[in-house]
């Protein structure tokens, strides 16, 4: 925990500003307010789900929320000369299409549509949600990190080297008591678990719990994919380019991600995807992200799931 807190020090004594974070901050508080209170992101946006261009809107929704937050950056630090920076441009355009592809990426419900029974249609969906990021994500950014960052240490930080987990692992218990009180409120057991009762378990003749087990560890993978997105790619791959400014434009982009989820949940992201962009930052790595998010991720299905057996039932 001393090696985090170090690392948030070092960080916002270099990279903090009133002015800078004031206007950020203002620029959240707004888009916040507009996306929930006209349901934006669901209302708006989803609406074009199964269509290709809700790919076009989605990186138009990504891409506001992080080129707002470089002009902000820009100004405040002063730092005109990335805006000639050819390359930031087409680092960022390419992670924010990986983004946008990844959000709106509906052609595999298609093939489910046609080639199985209907039993299987919410469970293979859910699942493969989760996994056709390898096709969205993972390969296009191994072809810019070939492309372009190649002389990195690592695939944006999927690494081990130095790494300590114990600091993650102590932080992740810190946050139990406060899952287990966001557990309790109402918009939380709205959304979660997200994995729902469906009739896949009795048609394919399986035990409830082994279909449930398949698609938590393909929930859990998506996580490795986000990590690997916002602290890999948008820290460590843009850090040569922005130095320290890489932090603030990624939690802006992250917090428009969970603009889906419950306004809390949107909040916290804030605060969260900040600690783990500093993390990513100072440790090169993003194991780090990665054991806090997955577990706070299988932690919320969890205590969702209790409130249904223990007080629903």
């Amino acid at each position: 925990m001393k090696k985090i807190i170090a690392y948030l020090k070092e960080h916002l004594k270099e990279d903090f500003s009133w002015g800078y974070y004031g206007a950020i901050a203002t620029f959240l508080t707004f888009s916040l307010i507009f996306n929930y209170y006209h349901d934006f992101e669901d209302s708006v946006i989803d609406s074009y789900h199964g269509k290709s261009i809700r790919i076009l809107y989605y990186f138009l929704f990504y891409g506001f929320a992080y080129y707002s937050a470089v002009l902000i950056m820009v100004f405040f630090k002063k730092d005109k000369a990335l805006l000639l920076n050819s390359t930031f441009w087409i680092k960022s355009a390419a992670v924010l299409t990986v983004l946008a592809l990844d959000a709106a990426f509906h052609y595999h419900e298609i093939l489910i549509n046609q080639e199985l029974s209907y039993q299987l249609h919410y469970w293979a969906k859910k699942v493969s949600k989760n996994l056709v990021n390898i096709f969205t994500t993972i390969i296009p950014l191994w072809i810019v990190y070939k492309a372009l960052d190649h002389k990195l240490e690592s695939f944006y930080g999927l690494t081990l080297k130095g790494f300590d987990y114990k600091p993650y692992v102590f932080l992740l218990l810190v946050m139990v008591p406060l899952l287990i009180a966001a557990s309790f409120i109402d918009n939380f057991n709205n959304f979660y678990p997200i994995y729902k009762a469906n009739p896949a378990p009795n048609y394919l003749g399986l035990a409830e719990w082994i279909p449930a087990i398949i698609y938590e560890l393909a929930y859990g993978w998506n996580f490795l994919t986000i990590e690997l997105v916002f602290r890999g790619f948008m820290i460590l791959g843009m850090a040569s380019l922005m130095g320290r400014n890489v932090v603030v434009p990624m939690v802006v982009t992250y917090c428009f991600l969970h603009f889906g989820k419950p306004e809390g949940e949107a909040i916290s992201s804030i605060f969260g995807g900040y600690i783990l962009g500093v993390i990513a930052y100072e440790s090169r790595s993003i194991f780090g992200g990665v054991i806090i998010h997955v577990g706070v991720a299988w932690l919320m299905e969890l205590f969702a799931w209790l409130q249904q057996v223990l007080f629903k039932s």
